[in-house]
Formats: C-alpha cells, sequence, structure tokens
C-alpha cells in the first residue's frame, strides 16, 4: 500500500511538473509571438516614415513660396556597372526633414551626405528609395544626371549585352492617386537608360501603370505587362483591376500589340456569354 501512495504521489508530482512545463512553454511562446507583432508594426511605421517618396508638385509650390524645403538630397555608393570602361551609376535618393527649413542659396547642398553600404560589388538589382540617377565615368572623370524632372523610383535593374548595358527602373514622375506624395504607389513608366548609347529612353503608356516586364531571350525587346488604372483613381490594384500585354521594339522605339485587338474583343464577349455561336 505505501508503495502504492509513493508511485501516486510521484505520477501527481510529475503530472504537476510538466504541466507547469508546458504553461511555462506556452507563456515564452506568447510572448515571444507578442514581441514579434509589436516589433513589426513598429518598424512598419518606422518604414512608412523613412521610405517616402518625394513630396508633390502642390506642396513644393507652398514651401517655395516661403523659401523652404522639407528634403534633401542624400547620395548613396557608387555601383560599378562597366568594369571594362570603369563606368559606375551612382544613385540619389532623400531625407525627408522632421521640420521644413530656410534654403540657403549659397548652399544648395544638405548638411550631410549619407551612404548606404553595401558588401556587393556587382548586382543585377539595386534596391532603395531614389529620385534621380548620375552615370559617373571614372575614366573621363565626368559625372552625368539621368533625368531632368522630378521623379521616384525604388530599384535599379542592370541588364548585360553583348554590346552593351541597360539600366532600368520604374519610375512615378506624377502625383497620379492625388495623395501629397510622388511615390511607388502612383502610376509608372519603364525608364531604359544605354551605357553605349547614353540615351534615356521612357516606355510609358496612359493611364496604366508598369507591373511587369521581361527580356525576349537573347534580344533587347521587352514583353510589358500594363496594370490598367479601370476605376480612374490613380493607382493600380493588381487584386481587382485588369492588366494587358504589349511588346517593347528596342530597335523602333515603340510599343507594339502581341494580342490583336479583335482577340480581345472576342475573349471578352466569350466571357461575358455575348458571343455569338
Amino acid at each position: 500500500m505505501m508503495n502504492i501512495e509513493k508511485i501516486k504521489n510521484y505520477n501527481q508530482k510529475l503530472l504537476a511538473f510538466i504541466g507547469t512545463l508546458v504553461l511555462l512553454i506556452v507563456i515564452i511562446g506568447f510572448l515571444s509571438l507578442l514581441v514579434f507583432v509589436l516589433s513589426e508594426i513598429g518598424s512598419s511605421f518606422t518604414r512608412e516614415e523613412n521610405n517616402m517618396g518625394i513630396i508633390a508638385q502642390e506642396e513644393v509650390q507652398e514651401l517655395e513660396q516661403e523659401n523652404k524645403r522639407k528634403q534633401v538630397i542624400s547620395y548613396n555608393l557608387p555601383q560599378l556597372v562597366d568594369t571594362v570602361n570603369l563606368i559606375y551609376m551612382i544613385p540619389v535618393s532623400h531625407k525627408t526633414l522632421k521640420k521644413a527649413e530656410d534654403i540657403n542659396e549659397d548652399d544648395t547642398s544638405p548638411r550631410s551626405s549619407s551612404y548606404s553600404k553595401t558588401s556587393a560589388r556587382y548586382s543585377k538589382r539595386y534596391n532603395g528609395n531614389f529620385n534621380n540617377l548620375l552615370i559617373y565615368d571614372h575614366m573621363k572623370g565626368e559625372t552625368t544626371k539621368l533625368y531632368q524632372g522630378r521623379m521616384h523610383f525604388d530599384y535599379i535593374k542592370t541588364e548585360y549585352f553583348e554590346d552593351d548595358i541597360l539600366l532600368l527602373f520604374k519610375a512615378s514622375t506624377k502625383d497620379t492617386n492625388k495623395d501629397g506624395v510622388i511615390d511607388h504607389k502612383d502610376l509608372k513608366s519603364l525608364l531604359l537608360y544605354s551605357l553605349k548609347d547614353k540615351k534615356l529612353r521612357t516606355v510609358t503608356l496612359e493611364k496604366t501603370d508598369i507591373y511587369q516586364y521581361s527580356f525576349v531571350e537573347d534580344k533587347k525587346e521587352l514583353l510589358i505587362e500594363f496594370g490598367i488604372d479601370y476605376n480612374k483613381d490613380g493607382k493600380y490594384n493588381a487584386s481587382v483591376e485588369p492588366t494587358l500585354i504589349k511588346k517593347y521594339d528596342y530597335k523602333n522605339d515603340q510599343l507594339l500589340d502581341v494580342i490583336d485587338p479583335t482577340l480581345t474583343d472576342e475573349l471578352q464577349k466569350q466571357l461575358q456569354g455575348t458571343l455569338s455561336k
């Protein structure tokens, strides 16, 4: 009887220990999850504040009247894109000040420059938050600006061909959704720069957004998926708005239909059940 009682007590203590251990694991797991969720929420707010596009033209004009500015130029580390000729690209980004400051005409440059570190010397895609792009020719000691107007883009792709190197980026140039900021949420165009020709091209289609694109194998021709701003709110919503496909003829610098409009009309009628048999 005594042995049975001892076994009973031992089992009860063991169960209590296991129960306590499980409870501790659950509590620790819950706390870890809570910390993770809170940190993600915090970082998302930080990203939203820091990764801002460029201020829309209306606010820029208001600040200009007061001789003030709220954003300052910042440069990213030069990236080597042509190893033979030592041609670099220098992405131009910006920092948004917490408070607008007076513009000193004698000093148009920001008080300090910020450089983002990167360990990769070569890259197919370079991410960031940019408003222009400089091309630096180390051998000639020359730096040139690619774009003359105001724009925003968040990545640069480098595509290497036997006879050329192309830089590509999807850029917003207008506050199409009227939220006060020119950023990735606005309708975008595709910009291509040829290091060989030293020419910047713009591929755009009215009331659409450059959604996706890919090169035709071993050619400079592009297949582009345009997102249609179907509800005319100045932005493209991939979950509810349609797309269309075009081919960009690089040689002739023009957009061409991939799918004949007659076939599109036929498919639409077939979908909605109005196609006559």
